[in-house]
């Protein structure tokens, strides 16, 4: 089985990078694809999947920007017509939890009839060193829209060591690993950790929705992001992933990590000096 090439569809981002790490760790022939890679792979552009899936066995999927997104269900279903016309046999696909649009983008994996996976995650952990609420955090005050409810935050790690249970384990297949990290936690609460941890006062402040996207928007945000922001704290963090799993322990033997484990060990990069 290490001698079937395995995809990483999205291999520099905060999953990608680590799944494919892992893998070539352990001995697997790994192809990993992006807009930086050759060959190809870019979601906008379908003329770059043929020759990107050429030879693939099996594949971990991630999509850009958002599975939540409209386009997404499209994009999905001509790639797994794709993969099947490739000869590809396993397709482990990263979603949200609570996301209509990923929940339709699922679907097509799971009537696709091709093995699959789908790895439900929640909101990660690394949004607060790796993505769009770091430079806030650097200057000592995070705005976001006002969040309505909690969220089991997950270390990316986890989400990792998940995905690469699911490319490699013929006992796990076909099913949905909805997975979380081990508490509810609001950002205030997150803020705050990170604040002690590095020692520096950082703020959180919240703002209506339509005033923070209007600021954003005029600071250069694509619109498509700016869909994508509304959708996830207007409808997805609205109390409906108020809730833990303990998918992580039954599949890898192991509690989550924590949130102050995942401060624990970010904090000698740097990243919040």
């Amino acid at each position: 089985m290490k001698n079937n090439t395995i995809a990483i569809v999205g291999a520099t981002g905060k999953t990608g990078a680590r799944v494919l790490n892992q893998l070539a760790a352990q001995g697997y022939v790994t192809r990993g694809l992006s807009r930086h890679t050759e060959p190809v792979f870019d979601w906008a552009n379908r003329d770059s999947w043929h020759s990107a899936l050429e030879g693939v066995h099996s594949a971990y999927v991630t999509y850009y920007p958002d599975l939540a997104i409209p386009q997404a269900e499209s994009d999905i279903r001509a790639f797994v017509e794709l993969a099947k016309a490739s000869g590809l046999k396993h397709i482990v696909l990263l979603s949200g939890r609570g996301e209509e649009g990923a929940q339709r983008a699922e679907d097509v994996i799971i009537n696709s009839g091709i093995a699959w996976n789908i790895v439900r995650a929640s909101w990660f952990m690394q949004n607060f060193s790796e993505s769009f609420m770091l430079d806030g955090l650097k200057a000592g005050q995070l705005v976001l829209p006002e969040p309505k409810a909690k969220e089991p935050f997950i270390d990316v790690d986890d989400i990792a060591d998940i995905a690469v249970a699911a490319l490699t384990r013929e006992d796990l297949r076909n099913q949905v690993l909805e997975i979380t990290g081990p508490e509810l936690l609001s950002f205030d609460h997150c803020v705050q950790a990170i604040a002690e941890a590095s020692k520096r006062p950082i703020g959180f402040q919240t703002a209506p929705i339509d005033a923070y996207l209007a600021a954003a928007k005029a600071d250069g945000l694509p619109e498509d992001i700016a869909w994508l922001i509304n959708e996830l704290f207007v409808n997805v963090l609205d109390g409906r992933n108020e809730s833990t799993t303990n998918t992580i322990e039954k599949v890898l033997g192991r509690p989550a990590r924590s949130f102050q484990h995942y401060v624990e060990t970010t904090l000698p990069s740097g990243v919040w000096s």
